[in-house]
């Protein structure tokens, strides 16, 4: 299996259209947002990740995403993955991060052991009020 997008997100929402089609439609991409308040704070930020089953795979594996800040691990999530060879799916993945000051924690998402795909957020200062 591939990933094809890993993204943070607001909301994700399945949409129909005529024929055998499903459209995804993906709101609120983001790669970094002000912090709700004074540090410390601890944020949840969705990561959406849409994978692809290529015909002549199996259709089942595990995907990790482990998320890091200056090499150091924060927060890991690895859960069965399951998409019908030849067919898309996506999964959605949410960590607690807390941060101590402003800056940037990475998400490193992979199937199987295979290649990494390396998503940044960056948390930045609150905005006052």
């Amino acid at each position: 299996m591939d990933i094809l997008a890993a993204l943070f997100i607001d909301d994700i929402a399945l949409r129909e259209v005529p024929g055998p089609s499903t459209r995804i439609d993906l709101t609120g991409i983001q790669f970094s947002a002000p912090a709700p308040g004074p540090t410390p704070v601890t944020i949840e930020p969705h990561l959406v990740i849409i994978v692809r089953c290529p015909t002549d795979s199996t259709g089942a594996g595990a995907l990790e995403v482990v998320y890091q800040r200056d090499g150091e691990q924060l927060a890991r999530n690895v859960q069965p993955l399951e998409v019908e060879p030849g067919k898309f799916n996506y999964r959605l993945v949410r960590a607690e991060l807390t941060f101590e000051e402003p800056g940037t924690v990475e998400a490193h998402c992979r199937i199987d052991m295979g290649p990494t795909t390396v998503v940044p957020y960056t948390l930045l200062p609150a905005v006052p009020s």
